[in-house]
This record gives structure tokens, C-alpha cells and sequence, in this order.
């Protein structure tokens, strides 16, 4: 939307942030040009209900009084059935894939989106194409079409879009595969008032995986999503290659409950886990994020002589059509954080500072829960489908990542019959690397392996990596 500088400066007028035109006068045209269509992009609503949070602090008031939710935990006639459910829905083509990635590898060292991370224990294959193999995988298993949504973000589209062409879409068809961008926000100073980075440029921010319901609706994805026939949606973050993408036993569970929204939860590994709790709030559900609970409520032990509070949110979730396209209407809470936010002085010379200095604003896509008439929360094994690459080293960075594929594989090879050889940790000495399109799940790596299969060094079983990717080693390939 076009805009002039006399309703831009009337605009920000009447919203006190006149502060954004005050370096007008000595930016040439092209940058003016610039800077009134971000100011035109603004959601201003959003930026008066930011100014009013920051003025309450309403993110100091904690969790609140939360009680443990209930948690499905399925018995095998129980999965059995929900698998069967949720297999009719991937054969009837009924079924999508939301895949969130507008983050950036920057805390890996990494330059670029952090889909593209390299991450496969032996090939190198990168998160993109370790969860788009899986969607094939899963079409090719049950002869029907499971689009692909990509959430990307502003710094990251460009390149996102690049990758997937330079790999053929990672053989999905490219009219199945769509891409659209998550919501910016500014970010705000102590003051409430909108923060430049260059006298030209206001400062933007992604706004948190809950701005996918938005997006989808203003990009036109829930249009697509109605056009192609869909009624069922599988979310999932780029980082965690574990996830069993589309799996026909959570999403048979979501529609045997015909609930509108699902959660796949774990028990936390510890207290101070940083992963947000699912609780009931006020008698409804919620997932409360790990900053906000008490030291009390972190460590508050249940009668068994585990956490009272165990179960974490790894944001796996199952939608409902009607429940998305609703949700995309409604107004999220919005969560608040001190950060470092690059900024420029009265000069307008560019800071980058060492310590917080701004406040930025996110949704999240849980906070939809408490909205929903009906939820199923599943359990799961951590160790089968949760281990996020999200730190350079120690916890949750890619040495863990690449060790626990290996592991999820060795004890599906040992599961199958297979000899595994463990050090002296019990972990295999081996790399192992499966691939997707080869198997899925134990049962279908059972079909393929002999009996009597031994591991004798690095494993890789299945199809070679697109390019892009980095074989550290020669593979032995079965």
C-alpha cells in the first residue's frame, strides 16, 4: 500500500512514534521511498496492544494456579485403531503438512536458514530434506498427495524458496510445496516507542510460531488448503528431524476424539528443562512456557516420585481445518522479552549493544489451546521423536542431534533382529542413517532386512542425499 510522508507522519502522530521520521530530511528519495512503505506494513493495533503489555508487565504475573491435564497414553489395540483412522485420512488425501522455519542458524554459526543445516549422521542431509523426504515417504506409502506449507520469515524466504528449487522440491511436486511468510513486528524501547536500526530502516522481528494462523490466512494458504479438499493439519518445527511427520496414529487419535486441536507431549529430562509445560489453567488447557513457573511449580513432585508438572510441549500439533481457519481470526496473547535489539544513536550511527536494551513481542501457537472445545494431548518417547537443534554445543546442539538419529535407528535395527555394537555408554559404536523413502518405522525396516543382519561400521540404508548436503564419511549403503 502506497503512502505519502503527510499520512505517514500523521499516522505515527497519532500513535507517538513520530521519533521513526527523524532522520527524513537526510535520506535520499529511494530510501524515503523505503522506509514509508515499512511504515505503511505496520500493524499499528498490534503496536498499541505491545505499548499497553509493556506498561502492565503482565508477563511478571507467572504461571498462575495450574494443575497437571490429563495425557492419552495408548494401548496397542487403542493405537491400533487410531492408526487405522488416520491412515483413511492420508489415503483420502484429506491431510497437510505445516512445516515452521522463519529461523536462522545463527546460534549454530551457521549463515543461512536453518532448514539448510546439514544435520544427517552420516550424509549431511539438512533438516529441509530430512522432513521433506518424510512427506514423500508418506505419499508414496498411501498413493495420495500431502501438500507442504513452509512458514518462512522475511530475512529467510529468498533462500528457503532457492534451496528447495536447486533440490527439485527433494522429489515432492512443486505445486504441492507452498512457502509464505510469517508477520514482522518492531520492537519497542523501555518508552514504547518503535526502535530504528538505520535512519532509514525501523527494526523487525519475526512474530513467534503463533503468527502462523495469521499468516496463513493473509498469504492465502487457508484458501489453498479449502481448494485442495483438506480437513486435517499436521504442524512441526524445521529443527527437530526426530519428528514422525504425519503420523497416522496421532492424527487417527485427533480425529477419533474430533478435536480441534492436538499436542504430542514427553516427560521433561529435568526441572529446569526449557520446554513449556501442558497444565490446565483456570480449568482450561494451556501450555505454560518454562519462564513462567515458579521454582515451586518447576520442582513440585506428584506422588509417584516424578515431577508433578512432567509433561512438555514439543510443538507437535494436529489441527483441525475449522479450528485453524477460526484461530486465524482471533486475537493470541502476546508474550514479551528483553533483548539486545540492534539500534542506531541520535547520530545515526548503528549500535549493537551487550546488554538488553528493547523489548520484542511474540505469539505462540499453543495459546490457541485454551480456545479449543476439544484437545488430545499424546505421550510419546522422547527418544523417538524429540531433539531439537537449537544450541552450538552441549544440549540439544548437532552432536546430540546426530547421536540420538543414530540411536532411534540402532534400536530399530536391534528391534528387527539386528546385531548392534555398543560401547561401554551402551551407545551404538556405529553411525547409523535411514532414510525416509526406504523406512519410516521399525515394522517397515523389518520387511527389508534379512535376519541376521549385522552393523559392521557406518550405516547409511536408502537413497543418497540431494546435493547440498556433505557425506563426512564413505558410507557402507545396504
Amino acid at each position: 500500500m502506497a503512502i505519502s510522508y503527510a499520512e505517514a507522519r500523521a499516522l505515527l502522530e497519532a500513535h507517538g512514534q513520530s521519533q521513526v521520521l527523524r532522520f527524513w530530511p537526510t535520506l535520499p528519495a529511494a530510501q524515503q521511498q523505503e522506509l514509508l512503505a515499512q511504515i505503511a506494513s505496520l500493524d499499528f493495533e498490534s503496536v498499541s496492544r505491545m505499548r499497553r503489555l509493556l506498561a502492565a508487565r503482565h508477563d511478571a504475573a507467572g504461571a498462575g494456579e495450574i494443575r497437571p491435564a490429563d495425557v492419552l497414553s495408548l494401548s496397542g489395540r487403542e493405537r491400533d485403531r487410531a492408526g487405522r483412522a488416520g491412515k483413511r485420512a492420508l489415503r483420502a488425501g484429506e491431510v497437510g503438512v505445516i512445516l515452521v522455519a522463519g529461523g536462522q542458524g545463527t546460534r549454530l554459526g551457521f549463515g543461512g536458514p536453518k532448514g539448510l543445516f546439514p544435520i544427517g549422521p552420516i550424509t549431511g542431509r539438512s533438516l529441509f530434506e530430512i522432513q521433506a523426504k518424510k512427506i514423500l515417504a508418506r505419499e508414496r506409502r498411501f498413493g495420495a498427495p500431502l501438500p507442504l506449507y513452509v512458514m518462512t520469515s522475511e530475512s529467510n524466504d529468498g533462500p528457503t524458496r532457492d534451496f528447495f528449487a536447486a533440490n527439485g522440491s527433494f522429489g515432492l511436486s512443486p505445486e504441492r510445496v507452498r512457502f509464505f511468510s510469517q508477520g514482522m513486528w518492531p520492537a519497542l524501547s523501555a518508552e514504547g516507542r518503535i526502535i530504528l536500526d538505520r535512519p532509514d530502516h525501523i527494526f523487525l522481528g519475526p512474530d513467534g510460531h503463533g503468527g502462523v494462523l495469521a499468516a496463513l490466512r493473509n498469504r492465502g494458504m487457508l484458501a489453498d488448503m479449502d481448494r485442495r479438499g483438506l480437513r486435517t493439519l499436521f504442524y512441526l518445527q524445521v529443527d527437530n528431524p526426530l519428528v514422525d511427520v504425519a503420523d497416522p496414529v496421532f492424527i487417527g487419535a485427533h480425529l477419533l476424539h474430533d478435536a480441534d486441536l492436538s499436542l504430542k507431549v514427553c516427560a521433561k529430562r529435568d526441572p529446569e528443562e526449557k520446554l513449556g509445560v501442558y497444565v490446565l489453567r483456570n480449568g482450561r488447557p494451556a501450555v505454560v512456557e518454562y519462564t513462567e513457573l515458579s521454582h515451586r511449580q518447576k520442582y513440585a513432585g506428584a506422588p509417584d516420585g516424578r515431577l508433578r508438572f512432567r509433561f512438555g510441549s514439543v510443538a507437535i500439533h494436529v489441527f483441525a481445518l475449522p479450528f485453524l481457519r477460526k484461530e486465524a481470526e482471533a486475537e493470541l496473547p502476546l508474550h514479551i522479552a528483553h533483548k539486545k535489539v540492534p539500534f542506531c544513536d541520535d547520530r545515526g550511527r548503528p549500535v549493537r549493544p551487550d546488554q538488553p536494551n528493547a523489548y520484542k513481542f511474540e505469539r505462540f501457537v499453543f495459546d490457541a489451546l485454551s480456545d479449543a472445545e476439544r484437545v488430545v494431548a499424546l505421550e510419546f518417547e522422547r527418544r523417538e521423536e524429540f531433539s531439537p537443534v537449537k544450541n552450538a554445543s552441549g544440549e540439544d546442539s548437532p552432536e546430540t542431534v546426530r547421536r540420538d538419529l543414530t540411536e532411534k535407528f540402532a534400536s530399530w535395527l536391534e528391534t528387527c533382529g539386528a546385531v548392534v555394537p555398543r560401547d561401554a555408554a551402551g551407545r551404538s559404536r556405529h553411525r547409523i542413517e535411514i532414510a525416509p523413502c526406504f523406512a519410516l518405522s521399525r515394522d517397515e525396516l523389518g520387511a527389508k532386512i534379512g535376519k541376521g543382519f549385522r552393523v559392521t561400521s557406518d550405516l547409511l540404508l536408502g537413497d543418497q542425499p540431494a546435493s547440498g548436503a556433505a557425506t563426512t564419511r564413505k558410507p557402507i549403503v545396504s
